[in-house]
């Protein structure tokens, strides 16, 4: 039996789904004690035993956002890696920063939600803290940092960190960052980009001659 995540994914249109969007969203602005079910039963116009009725109690609704955030960017890793393997390191950082900085500016609840695990004590436990370590290593693989995505070094993982931290930063700073930067979006995303590139990819291809 497909899980209401599956049926979400598999049917945009269904109620399932308009839920799950507005709660990835509304999670991701207010994180986890911050979002109540009556707001997001609120966005999607409908009351609250029909939101218990598609997703159960808002912890389940929270892992299914978890869940559904792991699973894409999963795919966009598997994507991303097809992409860059066989490239010079200079390439793959370039190429890697590009992708993932759009790919997280499209869907900002992402970095919201890592960065409130990183600074609030959340008694839900969730399958997104055992996953980032997953996400870690692999990019390392697919930048060649490591040999072996199964035993990743200390070393590769932080400095994969360092990129992913910087992009994450960003993101969730857009809002603050913005005004005090007189540009407009597109601009910011474009230096956000090359200012992550200026730092990264001499310190990477410099580590790693």
């Amino acid at each position: 039996m497909a899980t209401p995540l599956e049926k979400a994914r598999q049917n945009p249109d269904s109620m399932k789904a308009k839920i799950l969007i507005s709660a990835r969203r509304l999670f991701g602005t207010y994180g986890f004690h911050g979002t109540t079910t009556r707001m997001i039963a609120k966005e999607v116009g409908i009351d609250i035993s029909t939101l218990y009725y598609h997703w159960g109690e808002k912890g389940d609704l929270y892992e299914a956002v978890v869940m559904d955030i792991n699973e894409g960017m999963r795919s966009k890793l598997v994507e991303l890696e097809k992409i860059i393997k066989g490239r010079p390191l200079s390439d793959r950082l370039e190429i890697a920063i590009d992708e993932m900085v759009d790919y997280l500016f499209e869907r900002p609840e992402i970095s919201n939600l890592t960065i409130f695990r990183y600074f609030t004590k959340n008694r839900h436990e969730s399958t997104f803290d055992t996953k980032v370590p997953e996400f870690i290593s692999d990019i390392a693989y697919s930048m060649g940092l490591t040999e072996n995505r199964k035993k990743c070094p200390v070393e590769a993982k932080m400095q994969v960190l360092a990129i992913i931290n910087s992009i994450h930063n960003y993101v969730s700073g857009e809002s603050f960052f913005l005004p005090m930067l007189e540009v407009d979006r597109e601009e910011y995303i474009k230096q956000a980009k090359e200012t992550i590139k200026f730092f990264a990819i001499p310190s990477f291809t410099g580590a790693v001659q």
